[in-house]
């Protein structure tokens, strides 16, 4: 199959790639190499990477009309300044409209867009079914909103996936990289009262497998364990894994802007698809960590190798 994926230099978008070419796909990436790494993406026979921004129409006309995918991944968002309310905008929002209305008009057969669990705001029941009411309050979750409607608009098979927090291979930033580097370098830690839904990688890819089936479902679905975790449980295990036992550790309230506990209940998303996460909450994270062991914390790693030229 020829995939085009949109940020693929990012964690979840290079990990798919690692996981979809030794499968026989055909692979193009769009990365503007904002947050994505360049070195996670090297030339390699199947990938194909275009630098560019997916808020340049010309740019992603010509990648379609070029690679002539029969399937979009959009992974690409912009989210690092919650104040650059134009930037996420633009990626975001018009962004995806672009990808959308050039997968519209080159025919391409199904549509997967990954979106934010911030989508919900506040919600008022968890686990959040994918049926809650969309309430952002964020100017990520507000225009990552936006653009999943672009893309139901479009009239491509669409499947939108509301996602936990998967970790996995170049998890850089969140909770357990936080805690595994401060706790080895001997550096105090603390822990937000806030409790979120974490899933394992290799669960991730086994959902992409059957969603990038052609007969797949669509519509919105989450993608999850379905289970709030605290924080400071997943410093605990960071401490234990670490042999340093048990500590104190302040514990500070959520952000103004913060969600207090995102569980995403993936029940419809079992229905549908006979997919449910086959790795608990502690292997979770002690997988993260066992791969630190082995790479470092890093995001620049990568199992895919340049071919090498004989002399």
């Amino acid at each position: 199959m020829r995939i085009l994926i949109t940020g693929g230099a990012g964690c979840l978008g290079s990990n798919l790639i690692e996981h979809w070419l030794p499968q026989g796909h055909e692979i193009y990436v769009i990365d503007n190499f904002a947050t994505g790494k360049r070195e996670v993406v090297p030339e390699v026979p199947g990938l194909t990477v275009k630098e560019g921004s997916i808020t340049d129409p010309a740019l992603v006309e010509a990648c379609f009309q070029q690679f002539k995918p029969e399937l979009v991944v959009h992974s690409a968002a912009a989210y690092k300044d919650p104040d650059d309310w134009v930037e996420d905008a633009c990626t975001n929002v018009i962004g995806s409209a672009y990808i959308a209305k050039a997968a519209k008009a080159h025919g391409v057969k199904r549509l997967i867009n990954f979106q934010t669990a911030l989508s919900y705001g506040r919600p008022n029941q968890l686990p959040i079914p994918a049926s809650h009411p969309s309430a952002p309050f964020t100017s990520y979750g507000i225009s990552k909103t936006a653009g999943e409607q672009y893309m139901l608009l479009s009239g491509i098979p669409t499947l939108s996936l509301r996602i936990a927090n998967v970790t996995g291979p170049r998890l850089a930033i969140g909770p357990i990289p936080t805690f595994y580097k401060r706790l080895k370098a001997g550096q105090s830690c603390f822990c937000s009262d806030t409790a979120r839904d974490f899933l394992d990688m290799s669960d991730f890819l086994a959902f992409m497998d059957l969603a990038i089936s052609e007969n797949a479902p669509t519509g919105v679905f989450n993608v999850s364990s379905g289970e709030a975790h605290t924080i400071k449980e997943i410093f605990d295990i960071v401490t234990d894994y670490l042999g340093l036992g048990r500590q104190e550790v302040p514990i500070t309230p959520p952000a103004a802007d913060d969600v207090p506990v995102v569980a995403l209940d993936s029940n419809e998303t079992l229905k549908a698809f006979g997919w449910k996460p086959k790795i608990g909450f502690v292997e979770t994270v002690k997988r993260q960590m066992a791969w630190y062991d082995q790479y470092g914390i890093t995001d620049v790693y990568s199992h895919l190798k340049a071919p090498t030229t004989s002399k």
